[in-house]
């Protein structure tokens, strides 16, 4: 819409033209980019990581409808946003969490983060993050027990890549300079098997060095959809490239954090400053699912770029601390919930918009 000279509040005469994407088209967008991870991931864990997909799905759409058609008297899915909570819920949780997790969570994501204050839009978590942090703490053991890609059977507690750098720091490895050795030295659970998969896999590992390739790829254990980092970055091309996402959240993100892990990761492995293993440490975990997909989120992040910036640098510095110094070795969902807390704050920076279609 534009505005008449004199008032930036004076609209000039109808007909006003609407040219952009809309809510829905930009969910169902964000969807479509991350269904290769997902597919990735349920190939990698099986029929159970599917399961806990569909349940999260499920009850986020149920609970959607529920509320929305209970209590606001108005038919929201087809906006595509329970869609895309559920599903990024899914993807951030263990292939081995009992059922009824995944859907406790996708109820308090929907039904208590988002329409208790008013639906989308109005939210001030991220829905399934703080959903995440939620399910967290309130069934902790669950949550922490993993399973290794392609294993029959294999649930270890603290199996992870980053769980097991916490438990050298706790239990020095002699000899021990990096949390990548970890994974040289054979300390995580294999279980793979014998197949086309498991020989692809091996195969396009070896295209990076020892190690990263096989965290790139996502055959460690982990959470469903969080692994493959690599297939997160390809599916975020595009939102970019249609300005879906803004890039300066995930670049301050990635940045910031990828330079403290740099300059500081290496303190804990004795192996001075400047010598951490940054590469490591962004492949690890739920950092390329946070801070390409849910860290930018346009409802809970800063409108103008300053405040983004800040918000982004926030993130990682968080994230880092956290991971380094935190009780749990993961640290993105919690330190995106609490940045949340800041964009009222920083929205003030660089002057206030009228609304977010004001700041495009």
């Amino acid at each position: 819409m534009g505005y008449g000279p004199g008032s930036a509040l004076r609209p000039f005469p109808a007909p006003h033209l609407h040219e952009g994407p809309t809510t829905a088209g930009m969910m169902f967008s964000v969807v479509l980019c991350l269904l290769p991870a997902g597919i990735w991931g349920v190939l990698l864990f099986g029929q159970r990581a599917l399961h806990v997909l569909l349940v999260s799905v499920g009850a986020s759409l149920l609970t959607e409808l529920a509320v929305s058609g209970l209590f606001l008297r108005r038919f929201t899915l087809a906006d595509g946003s329970a869609l895309l909570t559920g599903l990024l819920l899914g993807y951030s949780l263990p292939p081995a969490v009992p059922l009824f997790i995944p859907a406790a969570a996708s109820f308090f994501a929907i039904a208590v983060i988002k329409q208790s204050f008013g639906g989308l839009g109005r939210n001030w978590l991220n829905p399934a993050l703080g959903a995440r942090v939620f399910v967290m703490f309130s069934w902790t053991g669950p949550m922490t027990r993993w399973q290794a890609p392609l294993a029959a059977a294999d649930v270890l507690s603290g199996a992870t890549p980053l769980g097991l750098a916490k438990e050298a720091l706790s239990h020095p490895v002699p000899g021990l300079r990096g949390p990548i050795e970890l994974l040289l030295a054979g300390l995580r659970p294999s279980g793979l098997r014998a197949g086309p998969l498991s020989d692809l896999l091996q195969r396009l590992g070896r295209l990076a060095p020892a190690g990263y390739g096989q965290m790139a790829l996502g055959n460690v254990a982990g959470c469903i959809g969080e692994g493959s980092a690599l297939l997160l970055a390809l599916g975020s091309i595009y939102l970019f490239v249609k300005k879906i996402i803004a890039w300066e959240i995930p670049a301050a993100y990635l940045g910031s954090f990828g330079l403290l892990a740099w300059a500081f990761g290496g303190l804990p492995f004795g192996a001075g400053l400047f010598r951490g293993d940054a590469a490591f440490h962004l492949l690890a975990g739920g950092l390329a699912l946070g801070a390409l997909y849910m860290a930018a989120d346009p409802v809970t992040s800063p409108l103008k770029r300053p405040g983004r910036l800040i918000f982004g640098l926030g993130c990682g510095a968080l994230t880092f601390l956290l991971r380094t110094w935190g009780s749990q070795p993961e640290g993105v969902a919690l330190a995106v919930v609490l940045m949340n807390m800041f964009v009222p704050l920083l929205n003030r920076i660089g002057g206030r918009p009228i609304s977010r279609e004001a700041e495009q």
